[in-house]
C-alpha cells in the first residue's frame, strides 16, 4: 500500500463515510416504513445521499492511497444492505416486482459465497467497472422509485437495466474467481 497522500485526519474520511452509510440504513428504513406504499422524498434523499457517498468514499480512498481492509469489506456491505433494504421494502409495499428481489438476493448470496471461499485464501477481487456501473444504476433507479409516484414507470426501466448489469458483473466476478482458483 502506498503512503497516504493526505494528513491523518483526512485519511479516515472514506471509512467515516462508509460508517455513516451503515448508520443511515435504520434511518432510511424508518422513513420508508413511515411512508408505506406512498412515495417518500425524505427516504429518497437519504437513499440518494448513501449512493453519492458510496462513490465519494471509494474515490477518495484510491486517490489518497488510504484503502483499508475495513473499507474493502464494509463499503460493499453498506451498499448491499442499503440496496437490499430498499428493494425489500419496495417489494413489500408493491412498488417493485418480487422478481427483482429474488434476483438481487440471489446475486448477493452468490457474491457472499464467493467472498467466503476466496477471502480465507487471501484472494481479493477488485471491483469491475460493470459492477460499479450496475450499483450506480440501481441507486439511481431505486432512489427515483422511492421519491416518485407509483405510476412513474421510468425508474423501473432503469432498475431492470441496472439489475441486468449487476447479474452480468456477478458472472464476470465468478469467471475471474475461477481463473484465480485454477492458477
Amino acid at each position: 500500500m502506498a503512503t497516504p497522500a493526505v494528513p491523518a485526519p483526512l485519511a479516515h474520511l472514506p471509512n467515516a463515510l462508509t460508517v455513516a452509510r451503515l448508520a443511515a440504513i435504520p434511518v432510511f428504513v424508518v422513513l420508508m416504513v413511515k411512508a408505506g406504499d406512498a412515495h417518500s422524498w425524505p427516504a429518497g434523499l437519504v437513499f440518494g445521499v448513501a449512493g453519492v457517498t458510496d462513490q465519494i468514499d471509494g474515490f477518495l480512498a484510491r486517490l489518497w492511497h488510504v484503502e483499508s481492509r475495513f473499507g474493502k469489506i464494509a463499503d460493499p456491505l453498506a451498499d448491499r444492505l442499503m440496496i437490499d433494504a430498499a428493494v425489500i421494502l419496495l417489494v413489500v409495499y408493491g412498488r417493485l416486482p418480487w422478481a427483482g428481489l429474488v434476483v438481487i438476493a440471489g446475486r448477493d448470496l452468490v457474491l457472499l459465497a464467493g467472498w467466503r471461499l476466496l477471502a480465507p485464501r487471501g484472494i481479493d477481487l477488485d471491483v469491475n467497472v460493470v459492477g460499479k456501473g450496475a450499483t450506480w444504476l440501481l441507486y439511481l433507479a431505486i432512489g427515483c422509485r422511492i421519491a416518485t409516484h407509483d405510476a412513474t414507470e421510468w425508474p423501473l426501466w432503469i432498475f431492470w437495466i441496472g439489475l441486468g448489469a449487476a447479474v452480468f458483473a456477478a458472472m464476470l466476478y465468478l469467471r475471474e474467481a475461477r481463473k484465480v482458483l485454477r492458477a
